[in-house]
């Protein structure tokens, strides 16, 4: 297969030879009976790294995000999220769905904050037989569609203080809640000390083969363990998986910072670009959006022609390219990247011309492998 610089997610992350390795000798038992000894290391690493009582172990952060939803919440409640967050975009509705809860999106600033003065105005009702009460605040951190921005602690302690008083707990989306605290230069206990729930990811920029951890109280795990069961995601001999995470939690959180020194250099050279436009501060994370300035460009052949210079990146929202800087893309592949984004841009522009002939137009007619069935946040 044609090798490709991948920076559509930190998704596509493939894990190193020691986690390999890690996962080959792995000690193994029935999780669902609470006897793989490796699972029961990670709930217990997740939830001291954490500073939560208690973890559990999930296929994926879809999966720990409603179990969030399902354990804080019974039927009849809304849930007040933000219009750009992943849990009410790309989660395939699963708390209504599954849980008869109600989705009540709310304005998301360009810095992944939520106000909370949209908050405090969607607690109408409350004793109102009409309306249905909240039941639960969501927040993400960092924030993707945001371009990976890192939510503030005073912001999040104002959430937090907000939430008790109105008697709500709060759960945090912390799919990349590592590359927040890297950012930001502290323990990422001290993040999650302002949510009642945390979720994070093991596979995305920690380079696991698959895993999220869920993680509380004792008493809400216990719940959301049994709910677990029910959505039928209780695995047998999850060491397997439980060892990548081990691994990622243990080796793979310091080297994050890699990858934000790559996206801010992928932005400074995109930024150089005539033709591109994106945003004049530098991510705070590893997610960098950018736009092609002429709106009469193709995107479609832009994004073609890029994959045939060797680079992936994905459209994230009308026009809106995003790329993810990970493990495995090096600095020298950052370089690359940003040449090759130049002359997809002039094969584009080209491509636009009134002389542009078939010859020169093969996504027309050709089976285009960047178009996915689905996005993969």
């Amino acid at each position: 297969m044609k090798s490709f610089i991948d920076l559509r997610s930190d998704t596509v992350t493939l894990p190193p030879l020691n986690m390999r390795k890690a996962i080959a000798r792995a000690q193994l038992g029935d999780d669902v009976y609470g006897e793989d000894p490796t699972v029961n290391d990670l709930e217990r690493l997740a939830a001291r790294t954490l500073g939560k009582e208690a973890a559990i172990l999930t296929p994926s952060g879809t999966m720990a995000n409603l179990l969030a939803i399902l354990t804080h919440c019974s039927q009849r409640k809304r849930l007040l999220v933000g219009d750009q967050s992943d849990i009410w975009k790309w989660e395939a509705g699963g708390a209504s769905v599954l849980g008869g809860l109600v989705y009540h999106p709310l304005p998301t600033l360009a810095n992944g904050e939520v106000p909370i003065e949209a908050m405090d105005a969607a607690l109408y009702g409350e004793q109102d037989f009409q309306c249905v009460p909240t039941g639960l605040i969501c927040l993400e951190n960092t924030h993707c569609l945001c371009g990976g921005k890192v939510l503030s602690l005073e912001y999040l302690a104002q959430v937090y203080e907000f939430a008790q008083r109105r008697s709500l707990p709060v759960h945090l989306d912390g799919a990349r809640i590592f590359n927040a605290a890297v950012s930001m230069g502290m323990d990422v206990r001290h993040i999650a000390t302002f949510a009642d729930s945390v979720t994070i990811c093991l596979s995305k920029g920690l380079a696991a083969p698959v895993g999220s951890v869920l993680a509380g109280r004792s008493s809400f795990i216990n719940h959301a363990r049994r709910l677990r069961k029910m959505l039928g995601g209780g695995m047998r001999q999850a060491g397997i998986v439980a060892a990548g995470g081990v691994y990622s939690l243990e080796q793979m959180v310091d080297r994050l910072s890699e990858d934000h020194m790559n996206a801010r250099s992928l932005s400074q050279g995109l930024a150089e670009i005539p033709g591109i436009e994106i945003a004049a501060e530098p991510p705070q994370t590893n997610i960098v959006f950018f736009t092609l300035a002429d709106p009469e460009l193709s995107l479609k052949y832009f994004l073609y022609a890029l994959e045939n210079e060797g680079v992936r990146v994905m459209e994230l929202g009308k026009r809106k390219i995003r790329a993810v800087t990970h493990y495995g893309v090096s600095a020298e592949d950052i370089k690359f990247a940003i040449e090759a984004v130049g002359r997809a841009l002039a094969r584009a522009r080209a491509a636009s011309s009134p002389v542009a002939t078939a010859d020169f137009l093969p996504w027309q007619e050709a089976e285009k492998p960047f178009e996915m069935a689905a996005i993969v946040p």
